[in-house]
């Protein structure tokens, strides 16, 4: 049984458009690792896996990582934070 805490559906809309526009997310969140995290990405898609949703990025390394949503702790945009 996940321990998945879905996120409000306005913050979900604002993920969706930084996809769209192609905008960098300064993100800090906490990994599956346990430890935070704080790096600026480029979100690429959204997915859903066994009832849990996740932010699909790309590093500068061009590595691509999964951040499930209710981990992010912030995002900052270039235009405006988005509200997390």
């Amino acid at each position: 049984m996940s321990d998945y805490r879905p996120i409000d559906c306005g913050l979900h809309s604002e993920y969706e458009l930084a996809i769209m526009h192609r905008t960098p997310l300064t993100l800090s969140w906490r990994g599956s690792d346990g430890l935070d995290h704080l790096e600026t990405l480029l979100p690429k898609d959204l997915e859903t896996c066994r009832g849990e949703e996740f932010l699909v990025l790309l590093n500068a390394a061009g590595e691509q990582l999964r951040v499930r949503l209710d981990r992010i702790f912030s995002a900052q945009s270039r235009l405006a934070p988005v509200n997390t």
